[in-house]
């Protein structure tokens, strides 16, 4: 039988998506309706807060309106990329004190607030440290559970079919590119470059892509003026998984350059790293990484590298760089991603009031079942299908040639 549920806290950590001030919004009406007398807390700034003893109480009042969080993206009690098992990062950040183990201090800390269940809201590395939380919590007999909710945009979580916010994201992305293509009309032999978020997985650059594209499909043009749809397409579309031979890219794009006077791309973060990371070691220059080991991709910077690669080849006027992550990721969720939301914050409700622990999605193992997914099974840097027929066609319709897929082994 099921320890009695008195006291649940919250938290939201790693970057932002559309999904974790709603995901916060749900559950605390989700508690007040089914368990109306149980206590809730948010720690503040994720991680860092839980270590730092730091929250936030839930009030009568915002019980009441806990379903206007659910009109907004960000976080109303904050984030931050803390791991608890780096302890040299958390020592070095003043969270915890030498010789301390975060996982005890975090631990000790729930204990001390009297936390009968955590909800940990965030990507692959937040739910993975609240996998070796529970891990921890479970090996010391600290009578805690602990169940997440899977927000990344990339979309690529094991073994979850759709993370929260990634639809969202992906719509957002595709209205930033409805205004800054029209860059392309500033200069003849414009390039444009739109970077779009995803370290290892290519899908949110492919639904952004296909979202513009119907958003394009739909606008009204005046071919006669030279407002063309050609014009205003994508041209290109690079992911992670899939190589990219730049020599025969440039002569592709070149040709399209000479007939429509600009070219389009679409390229993930994460394409070519390895590449752009071996060319910066070449030339003694160090590759920063964060509290998670992951290269930092801002000092990485693949739009600018594509943007170098491309301009000089295809004779640009001007080359431009714009990437859409820092504004689709904090966008409020639309309605595909309000309902996937709920769904999983009820079910989310529905295990800790029953005392089970995981990361609710729908199991991709499992027939899509939705259900608390084991953390043992979580892991980050699933990658996109590029055999997906949907890509394929896309890549069809713009003229892009099939690519070679790297090989990426399951983590």
């Amino acid at each position: 039988m099921a320890k009695e549920v008195k006291k649940v806290a919250f938290l939201t950590a790693g970057g932002l998506a559309p999904c974790l001030s709603s995901s916060i919004g749900f559950l605390i009406d989700e508690y007040t309706r089914k368990a109306p007398k149980v206590e809730m807390i948010g720690y503040v700034d994720g991680y860092m807060g839980l270590l730092k003893g730091q929250s936030i109480k839930v009030t009568d009042v915002v019980r009441k309106n806990a379903l206007v969080l659910t009109r907004h993206g960000g976080s109303p009690i904050g984030n931050s990329r803390v791991k608890l098992t780096n302890v040299k990062d958390c020592v070095k950040r003043g969270l915890v004190k030498e010789g301390e183990d975060p996982l005890k201090v975090a631990a000790d800390q729930l204990v001390k607030d009297g936390v009968d269940v955590l909800h940990t809201i965030g990507g692959d590395d937040t739910n993975t440290t609240a996998a070796d939380l529970a891990a921890y919590l479970a090996s010391n007999n600290y009578p805690l559970i602990v169940v997440g909710l899977p927000k990344t945009i990339d979309n690529d979580v094991y073994p979850i079919k759709q993370s929260l916010g990634a639809w969202t994201a992906a719509e957002e992305g595709a209205r930033f590119f409805q205004h800054v293509v029209k860059e392309c009309t500033a200069n003849p032999r414009s390039l444009v470059v739109h970077e779009v978020m995803g370290r290892n997985c290519g899908w949110l650059t492919f639904a952004t892509a296909m979202a513009y594209r119907k958003m394009l499909k739909r606008t009204k043009v005046l071919d006669a003026f030279g407002l063309t749809k050609k014009r205003l397409d994508v041209h290109a579309v690079y992911v992670p998984e899939a190589k990219v031979d730049l020599k025969s890219e440039a002569a592709r794009l070149n040709k399209i350059m000479d007939e429509v006077g600009c070219v389009n791309i679409f390229v993930s973060e994460g394409a070519c790293v390895a590449e752009i990371i071996a060319e910066m070691k070449l030339r003694g220059e160090e590759v920063p990484v964060d509290a998670f080991g992951h290269p930092r991709l801002d000092k990485v910077n693949v739009g600018q590298y594509f943007a170098k690669q491309f301009g000089s080849k295809l004779g640009a006027e001007k080359t431009q760089v714009f990437k859409s992550g820092y504004f689709a990721r904090a966008s409020a969720p639309n309605k595909k991603d309000l309902t996937l939301i709920h769904s999983c914050c009820v079910k989310a409700v529905e295990c800790a009031l029953s005392g089970v622990s995981g990361v609710i999605g729908k199991d991709e193992d499992k027939g899509g079942e939705l259900r608390a997914c084991e953390f043992t099974r979580i892991a980050g840097g699933k990658p996109f299908n590029v055999r997906k027929g949907s890509f394929r066609k896309m890549l069809g319709e713009i003229g892009q040639p099939y690519p070679r897929k790297k090989r990426i082994a399951k983590k």
